[in-house]
């Protein structure tokens, strides 16, 4: 499946609306902002759960679109969220991309 790229600029979102704050250290961009890859960090901020997603873990990446740095992520990437203990929480909710360069 293809899907338009991740940035740090995308809004991402855990499945109870708390935000996801992204950490790309990659040098590829894609419509001004940085790309991610499964290697970047990803953390959970405002879920309203009594214990709240925390953290990210990207479970299906692109499959074939790599940098130095891991697989690309996109709109069509599968992504879990995961409290501060490890326990999963719901996967990841992509409310907005870039337009500009699609991966697969």
């Amino acid at each position: 499946m293809a899907g338009n790229s991740l940035t740090t600029a995308s809004t991402l979102q855990c499945p109870h609306g708390g935000s996801v704050v992204k950490f790309g250290f990659g040098p590829a961009r894609a419509g001004g902002a940085p790309m991610v890859t499964v290697s970047d960090l990803f953390f959970v901020i405002g879920c309203p759960l009594s214990s709240p997603c925390a953290t990210v873990k990207w479970l299906v990446p692109d499959l074939r679109v790599r940098t130095r740095h891991g697989a690309t992520l996109s709109q069509s990437s599968t992504g879990m969220c995961f409290s501060g203990s490890g326990d999963p929480r719901g996967p990841v909710v992509i409310l907005a991309t870039q337009p500009r360069i699609s991966t697969q």
